[in-house]
C-alpha cells in the first residue's frame, strides 16, 4: 500500500471525465431549491432586482454541483453514473474501499445563469503518502471540479480532500 501505482501517479494534475450536464440550469430548479432553506433573497426571485444587481437572474451560486450531478437515472442507462468518479478511481485502484471528505471548498466565478449549461472536468490535484489515523490506514486526496458554461466561461471549481481507508483492526 506504501507504493503509489504509475498509472495513479499519471491522473495528477491530468483533467478527467469531462462533461456536459445533462440538463440547462433553470428556473423551477432555483426556486425549489431557495423555497427549501427559506432563501429569499431577491436576487433569485425579482427579474428586476437581479438584473440591477447582476445584469439578470442567476442561480444561488450554492447550488453549483446541482448543474454538474447526473440524474440517478435516465431512459436507456443500464448503470447510475457517479458523481465525482475520480474518488471512485482511487478508491478502487489504491483498494480503499472506505472514504470520508475531509474539506471541501468551491471558489466562485462568473454567475450561472437560468439557460446555462455547466461542462464540469475532474482534477486529481494530489495524493498523499500513507496515513494511520483513527479510522485505519489510508491516503489523503484532493480532487478539483472545475466547471464551464456554455459560453467557456469558468462558473467556479469544487474542491474536495477525501480520506480513503481501509478499517482499522
Amino acid at each position: 500500500m506504501s507504493e503509489l501505482p504509475a498509472e495513479v501517479k499519471s491522473w495528477i494534475g491530468q483533467a478527467r471525465y469531462e462533461e456536459e450536464s445533462e440538463f440547462d440550469v433553470e428556473r423551477g430548479s432555483i426556486y425549489t431549491g431557495c423555497a427549501s432553506v427559506e432563501n429569499g433573497n431577491p436576487l433569485f426571485w425579482d427579474d428586476e432586482a437581479a438584473k440591477e444587481i447582476s445584469g439578470g437572474p442567476v442561480a444561488p451560486p450554492t447550488m453549483l454541483s446541482v448543474w454538474f450531478r447526473p440524474h440517478h437515472w435516465m431512459p436507456g442507462r443500464a448503470e447510475p453514473p457517479l458523481a465525482l468518479q475520480v474518488h471512485f478511481d482511487l478508491k478502487k485502484k489504491l483498494d480503499l474501499p472506505e472514504g470520508v471528505a475531509t474539506d471541501n471548498v468551491v471558489t466562485y466565478g462568473e454567475p450561472v445563469r437560468p439557460g446555462d449549461r455547466i461542462r464540469s472536468r475532474q482534477i486529481l490535484r494530489s495524493i498523499s503518502e500513507v496515513k494511520t489515523t483513527k479510522l485505519g490506514p489510508g491516503r489523503f486526496w484532493t480532487i478539483d471540479v472545475e466547471c464551464l458554461n456554455q459560453r467557456g466561461e469558468w462558473v467556479g471549481t469544487d474542491t474536495m480532500t477525501v480520506f480513503g481507508y481501509r478499517k482499522g483492526e
